[in-house]
C-alpha cells in the first residue's frame, strides 16, 4: 500500500507456448509470477490471445491480477495491446491499430520501440501515433542503449514508462516489471479496468535486470535458426514447411 493506494508489480510482456517462438505453458508462467513475489502477468503472445485468456481466469487461483492481452504485429511494427479480451486484427496500420485497443478497452503499449529486429516501431511512425505508454525498459537487451533511447523518448512526449521481461522462457520472468498504482484496498481488489486506466494516465515506474547476455544470444539464434527454416522449407517443392508453430502462425489470420 501507498497511501490509499495499492502498488502492483506486473509483467506486462511475456510470452506463452502459444507463441510461436514460446516454451511455456501458462500454469507454469502463472506459479513462477507468484513463487517470485510479482502480482501479476500480462501473456502477450504473437497475435494470439486464448492463452492469455486462461492465464487471466486462472491469476486469482494463484494469488495473482489476472489481465489478459496480446502483441499485435501491425504494419508497422509490434503493439502490446493490454487489457482486451479479443484480438486485434493483424496487419492495420500503427494508429488504426491503436485505436482498435481503445475500442476494446485496453491500453496501447509501445514494446521496445525503434528496434526494428525486434518489429519494434519506427520513430517517424510513433511521432504520429498518440500511445498511451512505452516500454522504456525490456530486459532482452545487449548494450541497454534502446532502453535509453525509448525513455527519452516517453519522457520527451509525456508518456507513462512500463517495463516488461519480454520472457520466451520462464528464468527470465519477472526480470523486469512495471510498479502500477492503483485504487484499491488489496490486490484481490484490482480491476483490468483500473490497470489500463493507471498505464494510460502515467501511475507507474519501472523495475528491471537485465537477462544474462548469454540466455539473450540463445534465443535470438534458436529464434533466427527457426525462421531461416522455415523459410527455406516453405518454399521448397514437396517438403512441409517447419517448424509447424510457425507455419500455422503465419497461415492463421
Amino acid at each position: 500500500m501507498v497511501g490509499d493506494r495499492t502498488l502492483l508489480s506486473l509483467d506486462l510482456h511475456v510470452h506463452s507456448s502459444l507463441s510461436y517462438d514460446g516454451h511455456e505453458p501458462v500454469e507454469l508462467l502463472l506459479e513462477h509470477a507468484s513463487a517470485i513475489g510479482l502480482d501479476g502477468i500480462v501473456v502477450t503472445d504473437h497475435d494470439r490471445i486464448a492463452a492469455s485468456l486462461e492465464a487471466a481466469e486462472l491469476a486469482p487461483e494463484y494469488g495473482l491480477v489476472g489481465i489478459p492481452g496480446v502483441e499485435v504485429s501491425t504494419a508497422d511494427g509490434h503493439l502490446l495491446a493490454v487489457g482486451v479480451e479479443e484480438r486485434p486484427a493483424r496487419g492495420m496500420s500503427y494508429r488504426e491499430t491503436v485505436e482498435r485497443v481503445r475500442e476494446l478497452g485496453g491500453a496501447a503499449v509501445v514494446p521496445h520501440p525503434f528496434q526494428r529486429t525486434r518489429h519494434g516501431v519506427r520513430r517517424r511512425v510513433l511521432d504520429e501515433t498518440r500511445v498511451d505508454a512505452v516500454e522504456v525498459y525490456n530486459s532482452m537487451l545487449f548494450t541497454g542503449w534502446r532502453n535509453r533511447r525509448a525513455r527519452r523518448y516517453a519522457e520527451s512526449y509525456g508518456y507513462g514508462a512500463v517495463a516488461g521481461s519480454d520472457a520466451h522462457y520462464l528464468p527470465n520472468v519477472g526480470r523486469a516489471y512495471t510498479e502500477v498504482a492503483v485504487d484499491a484496498a488489496s490486490v484481490s481488489d484490482v480491476s483490468v479496468q483500473q490497470v489500463v486506466e493507471a498505464l494510460s494516465n502515467g501511475d507507474t515506474s519501472v523495475v528491471g535486470r537485465r537477462t544474462p547476455i548469454s540466455k539473450s544470444a540463445v534465443q535470438y539464434g534458436k529464434g533466427a535458426l527457426r525462421k531461416s527454416l522455415y523459410e527455406f522449407t516453405s518454399r521448397a517443392p514437396l517438403v512441409p514447411a517447419v517448424p509447424r508453430s510457425i507455419a500455422e502462425y503465419r497461415t492463421d489470420q
